[in-house]
């Protein structure tokens, strides 16, 4: 890395301190404390085949695996038995440490200068891009991942990297919501839904994500506004309508009300990933009363991914925990446990054969995939946060 070229990377000082499951999950625009008390953090241009400095990183060559392995990943996001049966099966111990946002993570590696320890990452698709140009993961070696031909070639190739070359799906999935039918007697079938119930039957009942792009975003997929939109008007239209007119309704910002807020029945009305969705539902005394809602007419689809730090120290073990995690039986074995699609081949057949419960949240029909739209890392994201930081100001959150 030199020192005088930069990465940004947006963050907010007041969000430093929280938990991790306080923290946002998916934002493409989350908050994450400064390191260094900047937003703009030394990095380096160029590929991902050079270490810190500009020296070569290290490489896996298919030697003898290392003892050790250590995984820096979204919190609860790995079936307990595969994490085990790895261990078990081939030897290195792991460590499982979590973070809560994407700038959270990058600012680690680069605060680290990517000494950080970190083997395994993994990092939402939009900000791969920026990760390989910074010099912030490894080159795969795809001779050690034969179990990539598990993997429907649907889920490979995308945008943020086309040929794979520094990441692989390790799961994916989409943005809506659910609501109590004992309370909310109407059907909900969109955003606009969503908007107008948060304002009228569940004022002081709604929770949102605690993410700036997917409060944004539901204004933007209501109105038939692209949700990367940079244009002023719109953005300046976009903050007048959530922080005047929904936030005052807002009760919480809560990225996972599936572990708490759905089987708890704290809300009536909550913007939700679907994964979490869930296993909310599942966990729920009463889960008939939930109605979850994909939300229309457009939504996102964000895909978190297998990586490889630039300077892991176990390169080896890194490569043969993702092979192993890529085999059929692992796969299913994820989806069950955090209800989300991992992109494997076969798998939604596999799920349907396995008996595993409320599939309709987990896998979707072509219609509803044309429906969804990555996001972008890009100029309006200083907006975005601002949009976020005074909704909940105004929310009294």
């Amino acid at each position: 890395m030199t020192e005088n070229s930069t990465v940004r990377i947006l963050a907010d000082r007041a969000s430093a301190g929280r938990v991790v499951n306080e923290m946002t999950r998916r934002g493409f625009f989350s908050l994450v404390g400064v390191v260094g008390g900047t937003a703009l953090l030394a990095a380096c241009s160029g590929g991902g085949d050079t270490g810190p400095g500009g020296n070569p990183g290290p490489k896996a060559t298919g030697g003898k695996l290392e003892g050790k392995l250590s995984i820096y990943s979204w919190g609860d996001y790995d079936a307990p038995d595969v994490l085990s049966a790895f261990t078990a099966q081939l030897g290195p111990k792991l460590t499982v440490d979590a973070f809560g946002s994407n700038e959270e993570l990058i600012a680690k590696l680069v605060a680290a200068k990517g000494t950080g320890g970190y083997d395994i990452i993994v990092p939402t698709g939009a900000f791969i891009p920026q990760m390989v140009q910074n010099n912030l993961l490894m080159k795969l070696n795809k001779d050690l991942i034969p179990n990539l031909s598990h993997m429907d070639p649907a889920f490979l190739g995308r945008s943020w990297d086309k040929n794979n070359d520094y990441s692989i799906c390790k799961a994916w999935g989409t943005t809506g919501f659910v609501y109590d039918k004992t309370q909310i007697k109407r059907d909900l079938k969109t955003w606009n839904d969503f908007l107008d119930c948060a304002q009228k039957e569940a004022s002081g009942k709604t929770s949102v994500l605690d993410d700036p792009a997917e409060i944004t975003g539901m204004y933007y997929w209501s109105h038939g506004i692209d949700w990367n939109t940079t244009d002023t008007a719109q953005i300046d239209k976009c903050e007048d309508f959530i922080v005047n007119t929904l936030a005052p309704h807002i009760a919480a910002f809560d990225s996972y009300p599936g572990s708490g807020a759905i089987p708890q029945s704290s809300h009536a009305l909550i913007e939700v990933w679907n994964g979490d969705a869930r296993q909310g539902m599942m966990n729920s005394d009463n889960p008939d009363k939930w109605q979850w809602v994909l939300g229309s007419p457009a939504t996102e689809l964000w895909m978190d991914n297998w990586a490889i730090a630039s300077s892991a120290p176990h390169p080896e073990a890194a490569h043969a925990f993702i092979n192993f995690v890529l085999t059929p039986e692992n796969q299913l074995k994820n989806v069950d446990y955090i209800g989300y699609h991992t992109g494997a081949k076969d798998i939604e057949d596999a799920a349907k054969k396995a008996g595993l419960e409320m599939l309709d949240l987990v896998f979707f029909t072509p219609e509803q995939l044309a429906t969804m739209h990555d996001g972008e890392v890009n100029e309006a994201q200083t907006r975005t946060v601002d949009i976020y930081n005074k909704a909940k100001a105004a929310a009294g959150a």
